[in-house]
């Protein structure tokens, strides 16, 4: 199957990054091999991957450090960042997406469940770049620079915080459900904590200020039209 899609794997197992590796050969994906975080952001600058599989526990530089310096580079606006961990504990999901990842995913990894997870993800990508920027009350939201501009301020947000305001703008005044937010952001293969959008929520507003998303409590959220 030719797929072209580019895919940085982040593991000092060496024996994971070969399975990995191997099962992702096989589904057409370019793949390239770091062992650890401080290894892996030279690679990443010079092949410009569409997705980074990145380990969380990692000696030299975890992948928490390398998602946060991955996600400040605005080059890498487009690049996924999905983590692997061992760590199946909600508070790790949360500081991982509080970094900018956007999937997690734990081991032992399983194939088929990591081919789909990652197909999902990078169809998404592509049905991004072909989605138009809005123009709604005092910013326009740019799908091309990933960038909010209001004026002559430009605010950059993590990829997930970006979608998520993205898909509210899309219909001002409408209420979005939780179901339908995750759905929509993360995908129905994605399984995330309810906390997370809470946490997207309130670093948008941190990032804009509270005047554009407003809280339907018990039922979701809203752009304030």
């Amino acid at each position: 199957m030719e797929n072209n899609g580019k895919i940085l794997v982040v593991d000092d197992e060496a024996d994971i990054c070969e399975f990995i590796s191997y099962n992702l050969k096989k589904e057409g994906y370019q793949v390239w091999v770091a062992n650890n975080g401080k290894e892996a952001i030279p690679i990443a600058l010079k092949v410009k991957p569409d997705l980074i599989l990145l380990d969380v526990m990692m000696p030299v530089m975890d992948g928490l450090e390398t998602c946060r310096i991955i996600k400040a580079e605005p080059e890498f606006s487009k690049t996924f960042v999905v983590f692997l961990t061992a760590r199946a504990e909600e508070y790790s999901e949360i500081e991982g997406f509080n970094a900018g990842a956007d999937d997690y995913i734990a081991k032992p990894i399983k194939p088929k469940v990591l081919l789909t997870r990652l197909n999902a993800i990078l169809r998404r990508k592509i049905k991004e770049e072909a989605s138009p920027s809005i123009r709604v009350k005092d910013i326009l939201i740019d799908r091309e620079s990933f960038l909010i501009y209001r004026g002559d301020q430009k605010i950059q947000l993590a990829r997930k915080e970006f979608e998520l305001l993205f898909l509210l703008a899309t219909k001002p005044g409408k209420v979005f459900t939780r179901e339908y937010i995750l759905e929509k952001v993360w995908g129905e293969e994605v399984l995330v904590v309810d906390r997370t959008i809470d946490v997207h929520i309130r670093k948008i507003r941190e990032k804009l200020g509270d005047d554009y998303i407003g809280t339907v409590k018990g039922v979701g959220y809203k752009f304030e039209a």
